[in-house]
């Protein structure tokens, strides 16, 4: 029986939530990646198999909600955002959370100032040894309030287990990303840790495995995120590829496989990983590449803008739609402008006459990050459709979406 989260209603989603249980119901095994077709006439929205809250970002919102309704009157402060997104972190400022650390790592609220009846809440990502041991000090249990992830604690144990055999790990993430801190500390308790960032970076650290780029370079490439003293040529001579859970899984493969080329023309040991991939990650990963197989006219994704399973969305889209990565419906001003954010220059821009209003009708393909509240799509369509003449009503839209259970 799967496990029931408690879930605000403010992020309660009627449309979204009913075509992801009719889909359920049609498809208890999770084989089809196909889209769901959400049509109003002139305008019809392609909806992926899966994205939305995943099962770590439930745990994390249900343990974080039942906290702060059980403990009134007691300061609670959560390490760093809870997951990343802002509708979901500002309404838990609202309610009088405080935020000790910024995604960055920087100090906000000093931890000096914390007493051992305050309640700290441990994010999603989950924290590092360090930052427990200092938890610990004030007389604070780091693990009481805990929202890590169960699927970032299996990368923990995996990695764990591999550095008590003697194995350096790689881990495939970006180096300044909370899990990846998180994981990188877990994991250096036991043996020798580098943190490379995509295939090209893998290529690099397996050129110097092979003695193909002197040693004397390794510091200015990789000395920031890796252990003390690391040495690619002994260090790697028994290691494992574990990941930050959020990275494009196909990316984690290719990364594990230059890794593994180069293990085997040395003779290196190389332990298979594969297993610690998270399942959620790979699924909305999958219904997306679902998505790239249809065709639309403009894609549309929600979420968090230091989101990393939301960029890879966007990332994906990219490659075949005008994709356009939106915080929430506030910033669709109409259908001749909508702001959006890049990746690329991590910057806000705003696009004219980004709607294709002579397409009749117009197909939109719309998804959102792991992190993101469904109730936030269903603004979305609703607005969409108040931009063309004709639309259906929601209820004739929703008539093919009609449970039998």
């Amino acid at each position: 029986m799967p496990k029931s989260f408690d879930i605000p209603s403010i992020y309660e989603s009627p449309v979204i939530r009913r075509i992801k249980e009719f889909r359920a119901e049609q498809d208890g095994m999770k084989k089809d990646m196909r889209p769901a077709v959400l049509d109003f006439g002139p305008i019809r929205f392609l909806i992926p198999r899966h994205f939305g809250f995943c099962y770590g970002v439930q745990n994390a919102i249900d343990i974080a909600y039942k906290t702060i309704h059980e403990h009134k009157g007691k300061r609670i402060f959560l390490l760093s955002e809870m997951i990343h997104n802002p509708t979901v972190n500002e309404d838990l400022l609202r309610r009088g959370v405080r935020f000790l650390f910024d995604t960055h790592g920087a100090e906000l609220i000093p931890l000096d100032t914390l007493t051992a009846d305050d309640i700290v809440i441990v994010p999603a990502f989950g924290t590092t040894i360090e930052m427990q041991n200092r938890l610990k000090a004030k007389g604070i249990d780091p693990y009481q309030y805990d929202t890590t992830c169960p699927f970032v604690v299996k990368v923990w144990r995996r990695g764990e287990q591999l550095g008590k055999k003697g194995h350096a790990l790689v881990i495939h993430g970006k180096y300044q990303h909370e899990e990846t801190r998180a994981t990188f500390s877990h994991a250096a308790k036991d043996g020798p840790v580098v943190v490379v960032y995509n295939v090209a970076e893998a290529q690099i650290l397996a050129e110097f495995m092979l003695g193909k780029r002197p040693f004397s370079e390794f510091e200015s490439v990789f000395g920031h995120k890796a252990t003390p003293g690391f040495d690619p040529v002994h260090d790697l001579a028994k290691f494992g590829v574990i990941n930050q859970t959020t990275m494009l899984a196909t990316e984690t493969s290719e990364v594990m496989d230059v890794l593994k080329a180069a293990a085997t023309e040395l003779g290196y040991q190389f332990a298979d990983t594969s297993d610690t991939l998270c399942y959620a990650t790979n699924e909305n990963q999958s219904a997306t590449y679902g998505l790239l197989e249809e065709e639309a006219d403009v894609a549309i994704v929600v979420g968090g803008y230091n989101s990393s399973n939301t960029l890879h969305i966007v990332e994906l889209l990219e490659r075949k739609f005008p994709t356009y990565h939106i915080r929430d419906a506030s910033e669709v001003d109409s259908a001749a402008r909508i702001r959006h954010f890049s990746q690329w220059d991590k910057q806000m821009h705003a696009t004219e006459a980004w709607f294709p209003t002579h397409r009749n009708p117009v197909t939109v393909a719309l998804t959102s990050g792991a992190s993101c509240p469904d109730a936030l799509v269903d603004e979305v369509i609703l607005k969409l459709v108040s931009f063309v003449d004709g639309a259906s009503s929601l209820d004739d839209a929703m008539a093919p979406y009609s449970l039998t259970t």
